[in-house]
């Protein structure tokens, strides 16, 4: 398909294509579900008839502002549409450095489909290689989930915003961890999640049935294949 000059729009345009009146559709968070947002919202002022659930509370606003009907998760989501800062060759996902990773889980896991939108560079080899993983944990338990994760070796850092600790939407704190190349996520998930007091870590395994990839002039798709 023909391309425009800002890839993330791109995609945008491309994942329309997915979407049917009707449909409820899950708005991801980040740059590449901002676009998408913005281009559904255009639809819908040429009479598209959606609504949408949104994962943060910031996609939310943006969907509002421009005449997307927001509902919870009482509706049947057909897909959503998201990004990802990291996609290995099985289409496993690092996401998580917008911070709205728990609902991001949340609305793929109540999806009939997950779409992931992401340029070339997002696609690795190993996860972990291109920046960190984050973990998201309740205040409360900061000290000692920072202490089990360094047995890890996962070298966590406290996310900050203006000088204090970033919260999320659910009045959590995340720990940014450089965990370098993961050899086995689905083990290493394992183990953080096994840390009480840890809510939830930025390992997306087996959730994207489809991801679409802008990589230099051209769209691909990439189709999980079944286990």
């Amino acid at each position: 398909m023909a391309t425009t000059s800002d890839p993330l729009a791109t995609l945008a345009a491309h994942a329309l294509g997915f979407v049917k009146a009707g449909d409820v559709v899950g708005l991801g968070s980040g740059r590449a579900a901002g676009a998408f947002v913005r281009a559904l919202a255009a639809r819908v002022r040429d009479g598209l008839r959606v609504r949408a659930v949104a994962t943060s509370e910031q996609t939310a606003r943006l969907a509002r502002e421009l005449g997307i009907e927001i509902v919870g998760l009482e509706a049947e989501i057909e897909l959503t549409v998201d990004g990802a800062d990291e996609v290995d060759g099985r289409l496993d996902l690092i996401k998580g450095h917008g911070g709205a990773l728990v609902r991001e889980r949340i609305v793929a896991a109540a999806s009939r489909r997950q779409i992931i939108l992401v340029t070339s560079e997002k696609l690795v080899e190993t996860l972990g290689t291109r920046g960190p993983l984050p973990v998201e944990v309740m205040p409360f338990a900061v000290p000692f989930c920072r202490r089990r994760l360094e047995d890890l070796e996962l070298k966590p850092a406290l996310r900050l915003e203006d000088e204090r600790p970033f919260v999320t939407d659910n009045f959590n704190v995340i720990f940014d961890c450089d965990t370098g190349p993961i050899d086995d996520p689905a083990v290493l998930e394992q183990k953080i999640r096994a840390i009480p007091g840890v809510i939830d870590t930025g390992l997306f395994l087996g959730t994207a049935h489809l991801v679409v990839v802008a990589d230099g002039d051209s769209i691909r798709e990439l189709v999980r294949r079944a286990r």
